[in-house]
């Protein structure tokens, strides 16, 4: 994921363009990445270690959307319907 990526994410999801650590974006930087990890399993299958890392990233996303369906479901159900995540 490229700086500008990040940052678009960021803008998209946060208050501001500093804001990184609000929990819409973190999932949508996880989520950025998944869906760039998956494309590179199609290609290297055998790569077990970053699917190791795959399966942690996937689980802290789980947990912070658990955290935000706690804290505020709307803002849990807006987030989950723009990035396409199944629950």
């Amino acid at each position: 994921m490229t700086q500008e990526e990040k940052l678009e994410q960021i803008k998209k999801y946060g208050t501001n363009e500093k804001d990184s650590g609000r929990t819409e974006v973190q999932i949508a930087l996880i989520t950025k990445r998944l869906n760039d990890l998956t494309s590179h399993f199609e290609v290297h299958k055998k790569d077990h270690h970053s699917r190791r890392g795959l399966l942690m990233m996937v689980g802290k996303r789980r947990r912070l959307l658990d955290y935000l369906k706690r804290k505020d479901i709307e803002r849990y159900r807006t987030i989950i319907k723009e990035m396409n995540i199944r629950k």
